[in-house]
C-alpha cells in the first residue's frame, strides 16, 4: 500500500469499550499514569504501587457495574492498552443524573502522551455520553493540574464555578482542591 507523498503510514490506533480481560492492562496504565500525573501533587502513599489489587477492582466494576451507563473505554495502539477513560451518570448534588454524565477518569501512559490517544478517548467519551442520552458532561480536575485543565479547555470544556476539597485519607492531612469543568453535548 502506498501513501501520499510527504506522509508516513498511519498508526494502528483505536478506542473501544473495555472488556473484563482488559483489567490488568487498565490497572497498569492507572498505576503508571497516576504516579506521573499526581506524583508532585499527592503524597506517595496516596498513590497505588501494586497493580494487582487495582486490576481486581477493575474486573469487579466492569463485570458488575452499579449502573448500565457506567462505561470504561480503552485507547489501543495495535492491541496494547495505552489509556482509558471512565464515564458514568454525574453524582454531584447539583447535577441531574438523567441529563448530566461524568468523565470520572481519563489516563494515558506517560510514554504515550502527545500521540493523540487522550484526544481520541475524549471524543469517544463524548460519543458514549451522547449515546447514553446525556446532554452535558462534567469532570473534576485538581486545582494545580494545569496540563489537564489546558487539555480539556482546548477541547471546549470550561469551569462551571463548582469546587470541592477531597480528604483522600480520611485524616484531614491529605486534602486535594478540585474545580469542576463542563461541556454541552450535542
Amino acid at each position: 500500500m502506498s501513501t501520499p507523498s510527504g506522509t508516513g503510514p498511519t498508526a494502528d490506533v483505536s478506542v473501544r469499550i473495555a472488556w473484563a480481560d482488559d483489567a490488568d492492562a487498565i490497572a497498569g496504565v492507572q498505576v503508571q499514569a497516576w504516579r506521573q500525573q499526581y506524583g508532585d501533587l499527592l503524597p506517595p502513599e496516596a498513590l497505588p504501587e501494586d497493580a494487582a489489587p487495582v486490576a481486581e477492582a477493575w474486573r469487579t466494576s466492569m463485570t458488575r457495574p452499579e449502573d448500565a451507563r457506567n462505561r470504561v473505554l480503552v485507547a489501543l495502539e495495535r492491541n496494547r492498552v495505552v489509556g482509558f477513560a471512565v464515564t458514568a451518570p454525574a453524582v454531584d448534588p447539583d447535577c441531574d443524573p438523567v441529563s448530566d454524565g461524568e468523565l470520572a477518569e481519563l489516563s494515558v501512559l506517560p510514554g504515550e502522551l502527545g500521540k493523540g490517544h487522550g484526544s481520541r478517548l475524549l471524543q469517544a467519551v463524548a460519543d458514549t455520553l451522547v449515546a447514553d442520552r446525556f446532554t452535558r458532561a462534567v469532570t473534576w480536575t485538581i486545582v494545580g493540574d494545569d496540563a489537564r485543565r489546558g487539555f480539556l479547555t482546548s477541547a471546549g470544556w470550561g469551569p462551571d464555578s463548582a469546587h470541592r476539597e477531597l480528604d483522600l485519607d480520611g485524616s484531614g492531612s491529605t486534602l486535594v482542591k478540585q474545580v469542576r469543568l463542563h461541556t454541552a453535548l450535542s
